[in-house]
């Protein structure tokens, strides 16, 4: 089933110590604006923040409701931390009485047609963020888009395309042990599902969940999507991803054909009638990246020049953690991955693909059910803890070199911690939800969001600030704000034209020779 520890004690070994300090990582933390009583808060975007368009480190997601802070590059996960940190406090500073929801299922929502899309201005690129995220309402519904979670970019030196896609064919079949241990979202406020079938019970008034689940947002009911469950996209080599990805971006839809580019009235429903119309809109707990270039398109940028880091998208916010993530996850997701790439990685086929679809939909729903099996590669089933005990005593020696290369206990104690919980499911954070939901909330989930996101505004408000932090966040949302006035004053080219250069098929392909 999987690797003898000392196989990879004995690979790990071979590499020089400054490849493992190499590592370097960056975070994406998105969420929700809630007023003080959880519902979602539809004001704009906060005018102290920049400009969502242009801002490094501040912008929005979906909605004009749900921010998305992002951190740079960092040799260290407490550098990393640290930044995130101060771009909280700030954010926290600048949003009068509202509220940065602590949890990835959203808040009280409004109907769908209420639920603000985020608005970039008027720049053609302003305006393709915008229909973009029009598309992806009428395709989804706006309230699937509101869910958050957070963002793991991660690096190390030395590897090709090849080793990427290796360390992500193994990461799709070992995420469960970080859907289990990690996954924050149970339950969720009722008017999430109004009107659709859900699956969920009663847990009270104006909440549903389910007793053993471990995030619903990584289920059926979170980032899912029937029509790109037909996409078995492959994870063999470079070109077969990105074939696979083309096809999902040039071929049409016949569903989102009847959609259509525009209303009769000439307002954009959507970019493209394609399966996707753009990269991002493709789902999945692992991505292969490239930095792009301006006006690059991602597929582009992976094929004309590789995979530079992997985006890790199945983490749930920590509601415990003042900005969404803590320091031993991300220690632990380091080994993970180190540990993904060093295992012996077979290629994927597609029934290998339907099975793990099948096992993330039992962890996200049913992952804290005793006695829980897992379809293995092999054929068969196996026990989710068994499995996962397996791989945890595979990611020790792991930690342990990393200890060796950086100083101190942190990895081996992550790897402990990990262990300890999957031991004592109670300890795992969707166990913690609900049972602090059911303690001090009545087993309310908007009570518990809303207690949790109080608790997280006022740690970080309480933490020192100087006027000079204060002056450099200032000064950087100015220059945002004049970016995009720039911007929008020097373009002329119509939008349509715009639009259609952008989504033409031969803007995905590499560049010629």
């Amino acid at each position: 089933m999987t690797p003898d520890p000392r196989l990879l004690r004995e690979r790990i070994a071979r590499w020089p110590t400054d490849r493992l300090t190499g590592m370097r990582r960056g975070i994406e933390r998105e969420g929700l604006r809630a007023l003080p009583d959880g519902t979602l808060a539809l004001t704009p975007h906060p005018a102290a923040l920049g400009a969502a368009l242009t801002h490094p480190h501040i912008t929005t997601d979906f909605s004009e409701s749900q921010l998305e802070l992002i951190t740079g590059v960092h040799a260290t996960i407490d550098g990393c931390l640290g930044e995130l940190q101060r771009i909280h406090q700030f954010v926290w500073r600048s949003l009068a009485d509202e509220l940065l929801w602590a949890a990835s299922m959203p808040c009280t929502l409004p109907a769908d047609e209420t639920i603000p899309v985020a608005r970039f201005g008027t720049s053609n690129i302003g305006r393709a963020k915008s229909v973009y995220r029009i598309g992806l309402g009428h395709r989804y519904g706006k309230r699937m888009q509101t869910i958050s979670g957070v963002h793991y970019n991660w690096s190390l030196p030395g590897l090709g395309n090849d080793d990427h896609f290796a360390l992500i064919r193994n990461f799709r079949r070992h995420a469960f042990v970080l859907l289990t241990l990690f996954g924050a979202s149970p339950a969720v406020s009722a008017s999430f599902v109004a009107g659709r079938p859900h699956g969920l019970q009663p847990l009270a008034t104006q909440t549903l969940g389910l007793p053993h689940a471990t995030t619903l947002r990584m289920g059926r009911l979170g980032y899912q999507s029937d029509a790109q469950a037909a996409l078995a996209v492959s994870y063999n080599c470079l070109e077969s991803y990105a074939a696979s990805l083309h096809t999902a971006l040039t071929r049409p839809h016949p569903p989102y054909e009847a959609i259509g580019i525009r209303t009769p009235g000439g307002e954009y429903n959507q970019l493209a009638t394609s399966l996707l119309q753009i990269e991002n809109e493709f789902y999945g707990t692992i991505r292969p990246k490239r930095v792009i270039r301006p006006g690059e398109r991602p597929l582009h940028a992976l094929r004309d020049r590789g995979v530079e880091y992997i985006e890790v998208r199945c983490l749930d916010l920590d509601p415990f953690s003042p900005v969404g993530v803590a320091a031993p996850t991300l220690a632990f997701v380091d080994v993970f991955l180190l540990h993904c790439l060093l295992a012996d990685s077979p290629p994927d086929h597609p029934l290998e693909i339907a099975s793990l679809a099948r096992n993330q939909e039992r962890t996200a729903t049913r992952g804290r059910e005793p006695g829980q099996a897992l379809e293995c590669c092999e054929g068969g089933v196996v026990g989710l803890q068994e499995w996962a005990f397996a791989l945890i005593e595979e990611c020790e020696p792991i930690a342990q070199a990393l200890d060796t290369a950086f100083g101190g206990r942190t990895y081996a104690d992550a790897v402990r911690a990990a262990r300890n919980a999957l031991e004592d499911p109670a300890r795992l954070p969707s166990a913690r939800v609900l049972d602090e939901m059911g303690r001090e909330h009545d087993m309310g989930f908007n009570a518990f969001a809303r207690a949790r996101s109080r608790a997280a505004g006022e740690a970080l408000l309480a933490l020192p600030w100087t006027p000079s932090e204060q002056s450099r966040f200032e000064a950087c949302a100015g220059r945002s704000r004049r970016e995009q006035a720039e911007l929008e004053a020097s373009e002329s080219l119509p939008f349509e034209d715009y639009r259609q250069h952008y989504v033409s098929a031969q803007r995905l392909m590499p560049a010629a020779g």
